[in-house]
């Protein structure tokens, strides 16, 4: 285990609106603010989009098992925001649900908003922490600094 410490920065409440890629709008947010490091919670709904539901086998590296939904599903969920030279790394993972129906995973990018999302963004400050691609896993993992 490795860790760091610092406090709560800035906080943001932030609308999403039907139609916006989250990811997207959610990156060009901590781009104009500089937001460098960061945790969020929200609720609302995705129209369509794509979850990463673990692995296909439990390897490392691991092979990502994709699933795709469309036609508007309740969302809620938790992410971090950590930069580094490419800019805002994001990593959202959401409870969602339509009908009987439940998944739960890994927002990946192009997920469009259906009506809202109501999110609140935590600025991190003093944390000593960025995001890069890990040789091992092949992932965009957090690297404590």
């Amino acid at each position: 285990m490795e860790y760091t410490k610092g406090s709560i920065g800035r906080v943001f409440l932030v609308k999403f609106e039907d139609g916006d890629i989250f990811i997207d709008k959610l990156g060009e947010l901590a781009g104009k603010e500089k937001v460098r490091a960061a945790t969020l919670i929200f609720l609302g709904a995705l129209k369509k989009g794509n979850l990463v539901t673990g692995p296909k086998k439990p390897v490392i590296p691991p092979e990502p098992n994709k699933v795709s939904f469309k036609d508007g599903w309740e969302v809620m969920g938790i992410g971090t925001i950590f930069a580094n030279k490419r800019g805002p790394q994001i990593h959202i993972h959401t409870a969602m649900g339509k009908k009987h129906k439940a998944l739960t995973g890994c927002v990946r990018e192009q997920a469009r908003v259906f009506l809202v999302i109501e999110a609140i963004v935590l600025e991190l400050k003093g944390v000593k922490a960025t995001k890069d691609i890990d040789p091992k896993t092949g992932l965009n993992l957090l690297r404590i600094l």
